[in-house]
């Protein structure tokens, strides 16, 4: 049987991998998923000793069959080059009892670089297998990472626009800084008076509007995503879960088979669900640990089976999880109802229209494989000071939220398994939350001192693409309001 994509809101939407990843969302208004788990054969002892573009291939030539293995490795080559500034490209490194797999060592510091990087090849070898002779947008709403890793990735490519929307305030001033200087002729950004809630829930109106989706094919358009909620992100994302598995297995952590437990920052859901599908595939993970902060929607989802987004938004020092509503819960929604894309639909629908949905006791018991708990904004910071009192190293908000929930297992289980933190951003991208967390000062508001007293403390080479950030040009100062988002989209596009 050959894996093609199916949507989570009708089983009968069935794509090809490439066919998945040009059209991001469904037309039904679901997401994509595999209609079947690839077979693997993983074998770590070999693994081990290969590197992160070898293991890149291998593991998404499972997922994207439609793709040849020599039109992956040309994906792979240009993806994972000097861009990234550690040859390992995801490096996992131990500190005390404690492993981080550093997922920011690419252009834009955050984890987002490792799929984003490549989706723009993927998307490119895709439009040309399909013989696409329309334009393809890319319509995306961001929390702080997605936005500048996905511009950065699409920047001037060939027959491609990319329009990106974030919270006016509910990013960082380095993650602000970094998308309203993008440069490229096909890029645009706007700031969105709002949450990312609001943004994520308008572009997906956009996406099933139906006459906007008319004017755009008029003009020889069509949209596409960048977010997770494309599998053309979400594939690429599984290949550092494997890797990680295998640098244990190098370093002689542990012996080949041996369980391990990864600790997830999560808001959109996208990262931990590709633990979810390495798990899947052979990864010997025993949990996934889904680490939430203030906004702790899917703390009580895991604890509770009740999904409500009913409740107060918080701005926290980790923004790119400050979110309500988990795109990518959907996908995983899809499994525990045992791949019954109705009642994955009726519990989408609850939550459009009331805010909330329940799943059954049956369906709970298919998260037993998850831990999931959140880190309080004090918590947060405590254990930045933490790690750095302890072991001279130093981490960003988000990472923190996933070691502090991480020892939060550990003490609740008893469990002393290795664990993995995914370490998803550099702490050069919250100089300031960072520091009031180390050295308990008031911080400067001049953002580039924070980052040279950083500098002092990490004893890290600043990264060149926040040097450059100080004399970089604005190019970018539109903001809007949401009901704005349809004829700011019509305008740039000009779609007549």
């Amino acid at each position: 049987m050959t894996l093609l994509y199916k949507s989570t809101r009708d089983s009968k939407n069935v794509v090809s991998a490439s066919q998945a990843i040009l059209q991001g969302l469904a037309v039904d208004g679901g997401l994509y998923v595999p209609t079947e788990i690839p077979k693997a054969k993983l074998d770590f002892s070999k693994l081990a000793q290969q590197s992160y573009q070898e293991i890149a291939v291998q593991i998404m030539q499972l997922f994207l069959p439609d793709f040849t293995q020599e039109e992956l490795q040309e994906c792979v080559n240009k993806a994972y080059d000097q861009k990234f500034d550690d040859k390992e490209i995801t490096p996992l490194v131990k500190k005390k009892k404690q492993y981080y797999l550093e997922l920011f060592h690419g252009p834009t510091l955050a984890f987002k670089d490792l799929a984003l990087s490549i989706l723009p090849h993927l998307m490119k070898k895709a439009a040309q297998k399909n013989t696409m002779d329309k334009e393809i947008v890319i319509l995306t709403a961001t929390s702080g990472d997605t936005g500048k890793s996905a511009m950065e990735g699409f920047a001037d490519v060939k027959d491609t626009q990319i329009i990106v929307f974030y919270p006016e305030n509910g990013v960082s001033p380095i993650q602000k800084r970094q998308m309203i200087t993008q440069k490229g002729e096909n890029t645009f950004v706007a700031a969105v008076k709002g949450n990312f809630d609001d943004a994520q829930t308008k572009v997906k109106q956009l996406f099933n509007d139906e006459n906007l989706r008319k004017k755009m094919a008029e003009n020889k358009k069509i949209f596409s995503s960048a977010n997770s909620i494309n599998i053309g992100r979400l594939v690429p994302q599984i290949v550092y879960y494997v890797y990680a598995y295998s640098r244990l297995v190098k370093m002689g952590e542990i012996k080949n088979g041996e369980k391990i437990n990864v600790s997830v920052p999560t808001g959109n859901f996208g990262n931990i669900l590709a633990g979810f599908y390495a798990k899947k595939i052979g990864v010997p993970i025993q949990r996934l640990i889904c680490a939430s902060n203030q906004n702790n929607v899917l703390t009580d989802f895991f604890q509770t089976g009740n999904y409500d987004r009913n409740r107060p938004f918080y701005v926290t020092s980790s923004p790119s999880m400050d979110i309500l509503i988990s795109s990518n819960l959907e996908r995983l929604l899809f499994y525990l109802t045992k791949e019954n894309s109705q009642q994955t639909k009726k519990r989408m629908d609850e939550l459009t229209q009331k805010g909330e949905y329940t799943i059954t006791s049956e369906m709970k018991e298919g998260l037993s494989g998850f831990f999931a708990d959140f880190a309080s904004e004090n918590e947060t910071e405590k254990t930045i000071h933490t790690v750095y009192e302890q072991a001279n190293y130093v981490i960003d908000p988000h990472t923190a939220v996933a070691s502090c929930v991480a020892k939060k297992y550990q003490d609740k289980k008893g469990s002393s398994l290795p664990t993995v933190v995914l370490s998803t951003a550099s702490p050069y991208k919250f100089p300031q939350a960072v520091l009031q967390a180390i050295t308990k000062e008031t911080q400067s508001s001049e953002e580039y001192k924070m980052i040279n007293r950083l500098y002092e403390l990490a004893k890290k080479p600043i990264p060149a693409s926040i040097q450059e950030l100080k004399k970089a040009e604005i190019k970018h100062r539109d903001k809007i309001s949401v009901d704005q988002m349809t004829n700011y989209v019509e305008q740039v596009l000009n779609l007549k």
